[in-house]
């Protein structure tokens, strides 16, 4: 039987959200909610398989929008040219993922979800995704997170993203030469400096920064999802994140016109 993945649960309390001053006070708002639509943390049943939260719908509340608008405008990048992110820049809505390469729902996503949000509504316009690196297991969710950023470097993060996902990898699977090997295999064209940048100060900082972003609006398990502010946990089916989006860019629209 598959032992579960570790949980949540061991993120320190000095890592926890600090609700200090006015704009820290709406991102705990967002925090509760995010609590009622439940956590994607990885546990496992009787069989040993992975289950994933379930969705609960929020009713429409002006202050409630306030606290996704604005943690929309403190998470959603934006930034051209960024190797972590698909769409375009001005996109009436930006999907925002914490996720770590260990994470068997992540790797989900990456693999079912994800490519139909592409075709359905990125190649449209409507739609950004960006990528957050939020390392819960270890050592070996910290490589494999440097190593995307180190391919992002090469403008090959996506290819080596959709190879960490293609398969369940954990512990000894990302050690150091088997990620230049999955690198090689995704077409990073200078493997010296993919490994020069893996293990550099700046990827370090790049971790830094997306954890620490995460930890601070609340992000406890993986995945989780912004969509332009709300939170959606979890793995959902495909269908869940395109009404999100959907409904979203009405939002967007309706907000453009008034």
């Amino acid at each position: 039987m598959p032992k579960s993945a570790p949980t949540a649960s061991a993120v320190t309390p000095a890592r926890k959200l600090a609700a200090v001053g006015a704009v820290i006070a709406l991102v705990v708002a967002v925090l509760a909610i995010a609590v009622a639509v439940g956590k994607a943390v990885e546990s496992g049943d009787r069989t040993g398989e992975p289950k994933a939260a379930a969705s609960v719908h929020t009713e429409e509340d002006p202050a409630q929008q306030k606290a996704f608008d604005d943690l929309a405008r403190r998470t959603s990048r934006r930034e051209a040219g960024d190797p972590l992110a698909v769409g375009r820049k001005d996109a009436p809505v930006v999907l925002v993922e914490y996720a770590d390469y260990q994470c068997s729902f992540c790797g989900r996503f990456a693999r079912e979800t994800q490519p139909e949000l592409i075709k359905k509504f990125v190649d449209a316009g409507t739609l950004r995704i960006e990528f957050r690196n939020f390392t819960l297991f270890g050592d070996a969710s910290e490589r494999a997170a440097r190593a995307s950023w180190a391919a992002g470097r090469q403008g090959k993060f996506w290819q080596l993203h959709d190879a960490l996902y293609a398969t369940t990898r954990k512990g000894d699977a990302l050690a150091e030469d088997k990620l230049v090997d999955l690198a090689r295999q995704s077409g990073v064209p200078d493997l010296e400096k993919f490994r020069t940048d893996m293990g550099s100060a700046a990827a370090k900082r790049a971790l830094k920064r997306d954890q620490d972003e995460g930890y601070q609006i609340g992000v406890q398990s993986t995945p989780s999802f912004l969509v332009n502010g709300r939170p959606v946990s979890g793995a959902q089916p495909t269908d869940v994140f395109a009404q999100a989006v959907q409904d979203a860019a009405a939002r967007a629209h309706k907000a453009a016109a008034e």
